[in-house]
């Protein structure tokens, strides 16, 4: 990876791969549901799948603009887990209390996968700040506190 005029190039080698048959035609079926070349999907899989390795208990989910890190077991992203980790001054104990629910190992993924690939995490985060009640409201109006809703409801 190289840095250009602050923006990230990424440099690609062609590599000769061999598949078998059956995952060629799982790559085929990705690419007619995702709308993407061979080389994007195999590279998201691989990429994926390098990174679940690396972290166990992280699993990748669809949103509406791209495939994000999650905690296994749940719907959970792990920038939600970083959000509220920086909110409580990085106090895991804090933490801890905020996600009752999790066990110490899928905290522990979330803040592993973090460290290891803050970039994606921290891109994501500065989108989610992006969007201020005042940018929601003037997007969608009708979400403002004390509007009637569309259908005439409260």
């Amino acid at each position: 990876m190289h840095i250009v005029n602050e923006k990230v190039q990424i440099v690609a080698r062609a590599r000769g791969l061999r598949l078998p048959e059956e995952l060629e035609e799982e790559i085929g079926r990705e690419m007619k549901l995702r709308g993407a070349t061979f080389s994007e999907v195999a590279t998201q899989l691989l990429r994926e799948a390098v990174r679940m390795r690396r972290v166990p208990g992280i699993h990748f989910l669809d949103g509406l603009d791209s495939r994000r890190a999650a905690i296994t077991g749940t719907g959970l992203e792990v920038w939600e887990v970083v959000a509220t980790y920086k909110s409580l001054g990085e106090d895991r104990a804090a933490l801890r209390e905020s996600y009752q629910w999790l066990d110490d190992r899928q905290l522990s993924a979330a803040l592993f996968y973090y460290e290891l690939y803050p970039e994606e995490i921290d891109a994501r985060l500065s989108l989610e700040e992006w969007w201020t009640p005042e940018i929601v409201w003037s997007e969608l109006p009708f979400t403002r506190p004390g509007r009637p809703a569309p259908d005439g409801g409260t």
